[in-house]
């Protein structure tokens, strides 16, 4: 290195500072995208809380006892939902990285939170029997909305907290 900070490589001279410089203004920009994925990727609050208030209105409804067909058009009704909730999310999105979003962690979160959310609504169903139906289903209700919203902040974050990672790796490689 010379006296002005600059090193000679190859013949080439190059100057420390301005390769600091270049660095960052591509850096920057790559942890802009990063940060917009991981604050898309779990929807917000909005999101959360609207899905759980769903299976809420859901599971505290099968308290009313319908009959068969009424169980198998609220349940017709509650998929339409989630499925719109999903489509009116994934279009709103302004980020589209290939590959970057769904990896194993995320099927892993997805299976995590459905065997999670799934063993409590049947748990607090069993447990809650003993009631009147009305009482137990806003119990089984409550119970598993809350363990849903508990589950997801964390979950989200443990599934997209590999992209930066990922892409660090990736320049570290090059």
């Amino acid at each position: 290195m010379d006296v002005e900070g600059e090193a000679v490589a190859v013949g080439a001279p190059v100057n420390a500072e301005q390769a600091w410089r270049d660095l960052q203004r591509i850096r920057v920009p790559q942890e802009r995208v990063y940060d917009e994925v991981e604050r898309s990727a779990s929807g917000g609050p909005r999101t959360t809380y609207g899905t759980a208030g769903l299976m809420w209105l859901f599971l505290a409804a099968q308290g009313l006892e319908p009959p068969p067909w009424g169980v198998a058009l609220a349940a017709v009704a509650y998929l339409a939902l989630l499925a719109w909730m999903v489509v009116t999310h994934t279009n709103r999105g302004r980020v589209r990285l290939h590959h970057s979003r769904y990896d194993w962690r995320s099927l892993a979160t997805f299976a995590g939170g459905a065997v999670l959310v799934g063993g409590v609504t049947v748990l607090t169903g069993r447990l809650a029997q003993p009631l009147e139906p009305l009482a137990g289903s806003v119990i089984q209700a409550t119970a598993a909305a809350a363990v849903f919203v508990l589950f997801v902040g964390p979950a989200n974050r443990w599934a997209t907290g590999t992209l930066r990672g990922r892409g660090a790796g990736a320049e570290a490689g090059r």
